[in-house]
């Protein structure tokens, strides 16, 4: 019998690529990664020999804003199980391109659900959308279950719940077995220098090697996150679609630790022997015209379907986030902008 096969939209990202080594080791099933022609294939660099000699993972061209691309894609692939982790992924550029998130992550969604409707119907689907849906969340309403109302904060967080509406409309009007998530903040090694604790890690890194000044930027730090490790959060995508998956159902998903951002900037410091010499500076820039500032789940829902946990702690993570930077910074340090 031949083995399964998953389509990871968004494989070159940082939950895409940890998904698809997640799968390659834990698994016997083939991997196929949509990307652009133009995505950096950084991220892939464990899976790079086995891709060129199309070991159990190979790369297709898709971008969601392109109908044709996405059904070619999708028709190539005859994927078992789909994991649909593109996205126009970062809230503070949403305000900026709301357009383009729109169409990105809506009607790219809708392309992606229809080209499986006519050519993979049977395929087990994870939609993923965002806690970001969920906005700007009274403090009596914490932790945050799946049937809070939604009040989007940013046009990427309005993008979301187009994205989550439409894969729970696809399960329902076509009988296809999609699945939504709401994965609440999830970090770690590859995580995109525009997210707080990313740009904090990759700024002390730059600071330790006295590539800028000892000045660490930053945006509000009040703003309150449960954090979970990006490996948790993909072990978690994996048991989605092989436990008991259930057409139509939508989870809330994220860690056990909340904190503010300013503690998550205190506690990556407490690693750097420079600690004692870094100053914050606030940069309006960094800033958004409005914040989901209390983004703390219930995950008891999913947790119960499915019996996961996270596993990794918190401090790992971020240990595990700054020594990412590190590395970079150490090879590649000149080409990098502070963002």
């Amino acid at each position: 019998m031949a083995p399964k096969r998953a389509l990871i939209t968004g494989i070159t990202g940082m939950v895409g690529s940890h998904l698809a080594e997640y799968l390659i080791d834990k698994t016997d099933w083939d991997v196929v990664g949509m990307c652009r022609w133009r995505s950096p294939l950084d991220n892939l660099g464990t899976l790079t020999a086995r891709i060129n000699s199309n070991d159990r993972i190979s790369l297709l061209y898709g971008d969601l804003r392109d109908t044709m691309s996405i059904q070619a894609a999708v028709a190539k692939a005859q994927p078992d199980y789909v994991f649909h982790l593109a996205a126009q992924s970062f809230p503070r550029t949403s305000f900026d391109a709301p357009l383009d998130t729109m169409d990105t992550n809506i009607q790219g969604t809708v392309r992606v659900l229809d080209a499986l409707r006519r050519t993979s119907p049977k395929a087990i689907i994870h939609v993923c959308a965002s806690s970001e849906v969920f906005g700007r969340v009274p403090r009596e309403k914490l932790p945050i279950d799946e049937e809070c109302s939604f009040h989007p904060a940013s046009p990427y967080a309005i993008s979301k719940v187009g994205t989550d509406l439409v894969g729970r409309f696809y399960a329902e009007a076509y009988g296809m077995t999609v699945m939504t998530t709401r994965m609440f903040t999830h970090t770690g090694p590859r995580r995109g220098d525009v997210f707080a604790e990313s740009t904090f890690a990759k700024q002390i890194a730059m600071i330790e090697r006295k590539l800028i000044p000892a000045v660490v930027k930053v945006g509000n730090l009040q703003s309150l996150r449960t954090i979970a490790d990006v490996r948790d959060a993909v072990r978690a995508y994996y048991m989605l679609v092989t436990v008991n998956p259930t057409a139509g159902a939508y989870y809330n998903i994220g860690g056990k630790h909340s904190c503010t951002i300013g503690e998550i900037l205190d506690k990556l410091l407490s690693f750097s022997p420079l600690k004692s010499e870094i100053r914050i500076e606030v940069d309006p820039d960094r800033l958004r015209p409005i914040d989901a500032d209390l983004q703390v789940p219930n995950t008891a829902k999913f947790e119960a379907h499915t019996g996961w946990q996270p596993e990794i702690s918190h401090d790992k993570t971020l240990r595990d986030l700054l020594d990412y930077w590190r590395q970079r910074v150490a090879t590649e340090g000149n080409r990098f902008l502070t963002r």
